[in-house]
């Protein structure tokens, strides 16, 4: 058996930045899900509520890749508190073709941060107006400044506005965006006025109940929901679906159980049966993405295993190519 390459954040940190080529390929892993061939379980997930944390493992084998990763994500949210990331975690990849271990990816939740924040990339630039400028952030954590940050890949954004429940969080993180993105990031008083100003809205929090009116919302804008990624969160009103042109999830029979879709289904606003295509399917061509420029487009990303397997696959071989893997 060959050696084992363990990499620590660190290596990870300096090889894997957010990039192009890191939304390319998550990319290149929704279209492979949209294809025949992938094999991905059902998300295994702990709910902790007597820590305020969680656990999610994910998995998926995509035909055409060498590896499959195998990734477990913690999040424990009292940890700001302590000093400590609300996340953390580590991915192990495996050879494709003989399940021999590969690689230990120590990231400590980086590569989560990285194929996350990708994602939503890739959901903007296939489904919002190629022109749109201005952001509006729900959120000021780690996946927030990501998040913006990813926007500004894909489209010529110039401005942005931050809002979270501690404004002195929104405030820091919209003076830190400001100086590390060169653009106007304010943080934001009234969420209200932030959504209806935006071309591009990312909701970024770990909510239980809505914190994004479907009235406050206008034509033309895309909104992307990352945070339900348990079924006990939800961060749009369910009839922000309804009042969607286009409702996109990442992985439909997913999106059912754990994202903004299960609210919806839950409050009798969409039937459990509906059919949506895939993002995915939608880069492929396969189903339908925006069709006018007034259209309101909503992405449900609740975090899949082909992100991971994509996102561990590109870091080995970034580290392959610096000559580190060691």
């Amino acid at each position: 058996m060959s050696d084992i390459v363990v990499i620590d954040e660190t290596r990870l940190c300096a090889a894997v930045p957010l990039d192009l080529a890191a939304v390319d390929c998550i990319d290149s892993a929704f279209r492979a899900l949209a294809g025949d061939g992938v094999v991905m379980p059902p998300v295994m997930s702990m709910h902790l509520p007597q820590v305020n944390g969680e656990v999610d493992i994910k998995t998926a084998y995509l035909p055409g890749f060498p590896g499959f990763a195998v990734k477990v994500s913690p999040g424990f949210f009292d940890n700001p508190a302590r000093g400590l990331p609300s996340t953390s975690g580590l991915m192990v990849l495996f050879s494709a073709e003989t399940g021999q271990v590969q690689a230990v990816l120590l990231d400590n939740g980086y590569l989560t941060d990285v194929r996350t924040a990708a994602a939503g990339a890739v959901a903007a630039r296939a489904l919002s107006r190629p022109a749109a400028s201005h952001a509006a952030i729900l959120g000021a954590g780690t996946q927030a400044r990501m998040q913006l940050q990813a926007l500004t890949l894909v489209r010529p954004i110039e401005s942005a506005v931050i809002w979270a429940r501690d404004a002195g969080k929104a405030k820091h993180a919209a003076r830190e965006c400001s100086d590390t993105l060169g653009i106007a990031v304010e943080p934001g008083t009234n969420r209200e006025s932030a959504i209806v100003d935006a071309d591009i809205i990312v909701t970024t929090t770990p909510a239980s109940e809505p914190i994004l009116s479907a009235d406050w919302l206008r034509p033309g804008q895309h909104l992307t929901a990352m945070g339900s990624d348990q079924p006990g969160k939800s961060e749009l009103d369910p009839a922000c679906l309804a009042r969607a042109d286009l409702y996109v999830p990442d992985r439909l029979s997913q999106t059912r159980k754990m994202g903004e879709l299960r609210a919806a289904i839950d409050a009798g606003i969409v039937a459990q049966d509906r059919d949506f295509g895939e993002l995915g399917d939608v880069l492929c061509g396969k189903a339908a993405g925006r069709g006018h420029p007034d259209d309101i487009t909503i992405a449900d990303l609740t975090g899949t295993g082909v992100q991971d397997t994509a996102i561990a696959t590109h870091a080995l071989a970034a580290i392959s190519t610096k000559g580190d893997a060691r």
